[in-house]
């Protein structure tokens, strides 16, 4: 027979292993109530199956605080992922920042008034057609602005770059097919004729609207210290390859104030498919850019 003592240890272990086990319990009851709360599925678009999501409102599921939030619909909270890529220039990729809806109504609204895309003038502050961009494009108008979701997008911009929406020029939507390009430039403006309509473009927001494609990246060849892919060739510097979804935040001026010479820029040559971008320039001062 078991001496006191024993039986006394071993009914001591018995109830702590027990209370452990109950404490885990409720401690796994209290996290999963709390996931349900918070939401715990901040995954990037793709990893997520599509019941997984609300189809009206394009949030992940398990989101209950958020479901009826509408600015956490237009701001697509628990949704945009952004990526630091370089911080001299300053550069960050927004994953997910445009729905594919949002998608696919930029490039209906632009395909019936596509026009050869021209580049600005030093001299004059207009612009002109030039080999050193081949694309094709349009500026959404006054009209287009009073669509909602148009106005989703501009207040999406505005929170993500931390500018006004009045400070931004209108949407420029770009098709680049195959073996079209735009040479490397910068987004900062040399004349003054532009320059008195709203001061200096500080950043830009360039937005991916199409899938497959093959090249097309945006290169930034002052930025980073190693390789990377354009339009099939290995140069220096850093590139993003367009995503449909996908948003690049880079800024045309540095902290100081000054126009950055290393924002400088260009979208790589499409070796297959087209490419659709969406890009929205924002100024220093609050503007109305007619055009």
């Amino acid at each position: 027979m078991a001496s006191v003592p024993m039986r006394i240890a071993f009914g001591l272990l018995t109830f702590v292993t027990v209370g452990m086990i109950i404490g885990a319990l409720f401690q796994l009851a209290f996290i999963r109530r709390l996931e349900d709360s918070t939401g715990n599925e901040f995954l990037p678009a793709g990893r997520l199956h599509k019941t997984q999501y609300d189809s009206h409102h394009q949030l992940p599921r398990g989101l209950p605080n958020w479901i009826n939030d509408k600015e956490a619909e237009i701001l697509r909270l628990g949704y945009v992922k952004p990526e630091v890529v370089s911080w001299s220039p300053r550069i960050i990729v927004l994953h997910n920042f445009l729905s594919p809806e949002e998608c696919d109504y930029l490039k209906a609204i632009a395909l019936p008034h596509l026009e050869i895309s021209t580049v600005v003038d030093t001299k004059t502050g207009k612009g002109v057609k030039s080999d050193f961009r081949t694309s094709s494009g349009m500026f959404l108008g006054h009209r287009d602005k009073k669509f909602p979701m148009v106005q989703a997008i501009e207040k999406r911009i505005s929170v993500y770059s931390q500018i006004p929406i009045e400070n931004g020029e209108f949407i420029q939507v770009l098709r680049y097919e195959k073996s079209q390009f735009y040479k490397p430039h910068h987004d900062y403006f040399s004349d003054t004729y532009n320059l008195m309509r709203g001061g200096q473009r500080i950043a830009t927001m360039l937005m991916y609207l199409s899938e497959n494609v093959e090249g097309g990246e945006t290169y930034f060849p002052k930025a980073g210290s190693g390789e990377c892919s354009c339009g099939g060739k290995t140069v220096p510097g850093l590139s993003v390859k367009p995503v449909r979804g996908d948003a690049v935040l880079f800024w045309s001026m540095g902290l100081d104030g000054q126009s950055d010479p290393n924002s400088i820029h260009g979208g790589c040559e499409v070796l297959s498919g087209e490419k659709w971008s969406a890009t929205k320039w924002m100024r220093q001062k609050s503007t109305l850019v007619r055009r």
